[in-house]
């Protein structure tokens, strides 16, 4: 697994691949950092190691490719990071600002949660479990990012089902939160 470092004061994530999304914007005037909300996506579902999910995230998802593209090929959404099965990362946002990742959301009586937090897209399905590649990875990159955002708490590192509940599943119960948290607080793989 390659080596990550983090530009704090320009948002960027040095040994990702940078692949900008136009579906960003400025956060909020004095708005701090301080949740991460973990994803999961696959575009087809189930369906891993394609270009889908970047064509997606930059507005060049081919409705007419695949019939699962079609519902959400006109969506303007991005995430600042999507972690591959293998660990690999691509960024589409800086974290200085605001991706389009979270929708209509709502955190502790918080809503907009896209003005306050940074958005992580694990290559999945709710219907299979993450790779051991991908837990490293996102232990990471939180492990990073709680450095540069102190604000940015363990305890507010929630999934997409907690902010959006009934709306969204993500990333599913697939996703081993016991396990995550483990390893984030130091314990070995």
């Amino acid at each position: 697994m390659n080596a990550l470092a983090l530009d704090a004061a320009r948002g960027l994530l040095v040994g990702a691949r940078q692949v900008l999304s136009p579906n960003r914007d400025a956060r909020p005037a004095g708005m701090v950092v301080d949740l991460l909300v973990v994803h999961g996506i696959s575009l087809p579902a189930g369906h891993f190691r394609g270009r889908a999910v970047e064509a997606l995230f930059c507005n060049r998802l081919d409705a007419r490719a695949h019939p699962d593209f079609a519902p959400v090929a006109d969506l303007r959404v991005s995430a600042h990071l999507f972690v591959r099965r293998g660990g690999t990362v691509i960024q589409f946002v800086p974290f200085t600002e605001r991706a389009w990742h979270a929708g209509a959301s709502c955190w502790q009586g918080r809503e907009r949660c896209n003005d306050f937090s940074i958005g992580i897209e694990l290559e999945g399905t709710d219907r299979q479990p993450y790779t051991d590649a991908q837990y490293r990875r996102l232990v990471q990159l939180c492990r990073l990012l709680m450095t540069a955002w102190p604000a940015l708490r363990p305890e507010r590192i929630v999934g997409h089902s907690d902010i959006a509940p009934g709306r969204k599943t993500d990333p599913g119960p697939f996703f081993d939160w016991a396990r995550f948290r483990a390893l984030l607080a130091g314990a070995k793989a």
